[in-house]
């Protein structure tokens, strides 16, 4: 009987997949799953239990599998026996331990290995054990050298990898704000709407090894134009079936309503397009950061200009413009080597999810290198004339008059050193802004700055080129421009002879309901007498350029002598613009643009500011630290000190591993009035974390705050 017994067929009875082991090895324990989630090229352990002792002569293999059709020759499929050579899929396994019925397995996957679910079964000579949850999820490694994802820095893999909050920067060059934002990329259900955004995709499982390949797949998944994405754009202002870009908080709710209903979420404007790619990249492994362009050109034309139109008030004309400048744009940087291209390209690469410009037909833009951007070399894939021309264009102002019924254009100015001003991210480890320009260009004005320009405009291509299709900038009709020439070329900056300059500055911050008080200085560094016809004009508008609506004007015409200063108030009521100001549901920007002729001169000079309101704080009460899965009480107190109601208050508050997602309603709240909402918490994980409430109105369209708290065992 005895003999019967020893030959018996070699069974797998239980596979520990030692989660809570390897998760901490892979940097992988935040992620809210119960199955094993782990990175390429880095060893991690498996247990096997088995009907009895492992001899020399059993034959024992795991099976991996990736995608519908697993097939070896295409290495989605890896059969990997412990005891022969290195398998030629680059996996390898080694038996690490074996006593008794127990046998401890390391299993190390190909660094280039395709990122997505596999499932694993063990065979056993004619037997095959499938483990219950028997699904690995394979992420890109930025701690392993052989993965062309590697970074060297463990700040910056902290920061880039595994931080799940940040910060996306708004605003305008003059006025820079960072507003909090939660990545959230290990909460519930995201890993698993990044894994169907990559079968969505449809990329072959061999392009799935390619970051290049898939950071452009994602970022035309993130928008929704082209192949049911995740996020609906919307700039119309009418936001009633969705909700409005300005009230999100954070990544988690779009991915997980997306991933629930596997229909487009809206809606979608820069900042979210770029907070939702972030959480994706560094769900799956990619080391990415949200970057924000202040003055960003959207130069429709590859002409690397961008032309502004102004009548005799120096108001922007709204049906002319076809480029146009958003006083911000937020698109992200990815980081990996590029093996497709020749050396030099490696690390930092742009990447852009907003629907802007069709890019091989669809909206997807980058991965492009950020050296390839400040040398200029613009020939380079992906899309890196768009992104040049968003950080380097040059602005040319015309005034347009009407004489017997044709439009005549004016050149009035051309600025080459105010599109790309104060390019944001977080930085690393500390919660301020990072101003990351350098990387992106030389600094203005130097002789490498202007020899990357001319080499740019070499690569492009000549006029008589169509718009690309696209939005984002609403599309005017169409302009001739019959008397202006199109072709790209190098803008000189005229500097002016007269030494005459102009300021633009606010008084007072602009609160809502009070008047809106702005001064023009007209202002003369060198001797000499000068009248100056001035105009000056202040519009309301939203952060992408579009005209809401004309406040005010004044012309002036202005003495100087010698070097001396006048100033030029422009006072606007509250009447004048709270209306719109609550009509619109974007948060508004006030927009002064003044215009100087110097008479007896040719020379004219331009200036434009883009101001922003200021409102009163949230504030946010709770203890600086508590224990894990321990309750505590955290408060939200707003007073509404503007002297105008605020209709319709949402409050909105989110703590990553504290508590959920909740929204209080709060109506009306009038001038004086204090509100206060409480949420209680408890907290899964612990370590530094953040709270983050926002409070949106139709008057003010979003403060927020956030508050760190500590988390102990």
């Amino acid at each position: 009987m005895g003999t019967q017994q020893t030959t018996s067929d070699l069974k797998v009875t239980k596979v520990d997949f030692l989660k809570s082991q390897n998760s901490v090895q892979h940097h992988t324990d935040a992620y809210e799953t119960t199955s094993l989630v782990v990175r390429r090229g880095q060893p991690f352990l498996l247990q096997l239990t088995l009907s009895r002792e492992l001899r020399s002569t059993d034959k024992l293999a795991l099976h991996f599998s990736i995608g519908e059709r697993p097939m070896k020759p295409l290495g989605t499929l890896m059969s990997l026996n412990p005891r022969s050579t290195r398998d030629l899929s680059g996996w390898h396994i080694t038996i690490a331990k074996s006593s008794g019925t127990e046998c401890l397995l390391s299993v190390t996957s190909a660094a280039d290995a395709p990122v997505g679910k596999y499932g694993l079964s063990v065979k056993t000579g004619s037997n095959t054990h499938k483990p219950e949850n028997n699904t690995v999820y394979l992420l890109f490694n930025p701690w392993c050298e052989a993965d062309i994802v590697f970074l060297s820095n463990e700040a910056e893999r902290n920061e880039y990898v595994l931080n799940d909050t940040g910060y996306i920067y708004v605003g305008s060059a003059y006025d820079i704000h960072g507003r909090p934002w939660n990545f959230g990329q290990f909460e519930e259900s995201i890993l698993d709407a990044c894994m169907y955004l990559l079968d969505k995709s449809k990329l072959k499982m061999s392009s799935r090894r390619d970051p290049v390949i898939v950071s452009r797949a994602m970022s035309a998944l993130v928008n929704a134009n082209d192949e049911n994405g995740v996020l609906l754009g919307n700039w119309s202002g009418k936001y009633e079936n969705g909700t409005s870009p300005m009230a999100w908080i954070g990544s988690v709710a779009i991915l997980q309503q997306y991933y629930k209903t596997k229909k487009p979420v809206g809606f979608g404007q820069c900042w979210v397009f770029s907070g939702v790619l972030t959480t994706v990249m560094r769900c799956l492994g990619i080391p990415a950061r949200s970057v924000s362009n202040f003055n960003s050109a959207h130069d429709t034309d590859e002409n690397l200009r961008v032309d502004v139109y102004l009548n005799e008030k120096g108001e922007k004309l709204k049906w002319m413009s076809v480029d146009s400048i958003w006083n911000f744009h937020v698109w992200n940087d990815v980081w990996m080597k590029r093996r497709d291209l020749p050396s030099g390209f490696d690390g930092w690469q742009a990447i852009d999810s907003t629907p802007q410009e069709q890019s091989q037909g669809i909206f997807q833009c980058g991965p492009c290198p950020l050296k390839a951007i400040r040398d200029g070399d613009v020939y380079l894939p992906y899309d890196s004339k768009f992104v040049y021309a968003e950080v380097n264009a040059d602005k040319v102002y015309w005034r347009v008059t009407e004489e017997n019924g044709r439009n005549k254009y004016i050149k009035l100015n051309v600025e080459s050193q105010s599109i790309g001003a104060n390019i944001s991210t977080k930085a690393v480890g500390q919660n301020r802004r990072e101003d990351i320009t350098r990387q992106y260009k030389f600094p203005e004005g130097s002789s490498e700055e202007r020899a990357s320009m001319q080499r740019a405009i070499s690569f492009l291509q000549p006029s008589g080129l169509v718009p690309r299709a696209g939005f984002g900038a609403i599309r005017p009709m169409s302009v001739s421009l019959d008397d202006v020439d199109g072709r790209a070329m190098v803008q000189n900056e005229v500097v002016p002879k007269s030494g005459v300059e102009l300021a633009i500055t606010n008084e007072k911050p602009l609160y809502p309901g009070e008047p809106i008080e702005v001064v023009i200085t007209v202002k003369s560094t060198a001797a000499g007498s000068w009248t100056v016809a001035l105009a000056g004009s202040c519009q309301l508008q939203s952060y992408t350029g579009k005209v809401d609506v004309n406040l005010g004007y004044i012309k002036e015409t202005v003495k100087l002598e010698g070097k001396s200063e006048v100033r030029v108030p422009l006072k606007i009521a509250p009447d004048a613009y709270m209306k719109a100001l609550a009509a619109a549901e974007d948060e508004e920007h006030v927009h002064v643009t003044a215009i100087a002729e110097i008479e007896g001169t040719p020379e004219k000079l331009t200036k434009e500011a883009a101001l922003s309101f200021e409102y009163p704080p949230i504030q946010v009460q709770m203890p600086e630290t508590a224990k894990l899965n321990k309750d505590f009480t955290c408060a939200f107190i707003f007073k509404n000190k503007l002297n105008v109601p605020l209709d319709n208050c949402k409050l909105m508050v989110e703590g990553l591993g504290i508590f959920k997602m909740a929204t209080f309603e709060e109506g009306d709240v009038q001038p004086g009035r204090i509100i206060k909402s409480e949420v209680i918490c408890t907290p899964t994980r612990a370590g530094e974390k953040k709270i983050v409430a926002k409070l949106t109105s139709n008057q003010v369209k979003g403060i927020s705050v956030e508050k760190a708290i500590t988390i102990t065992h």
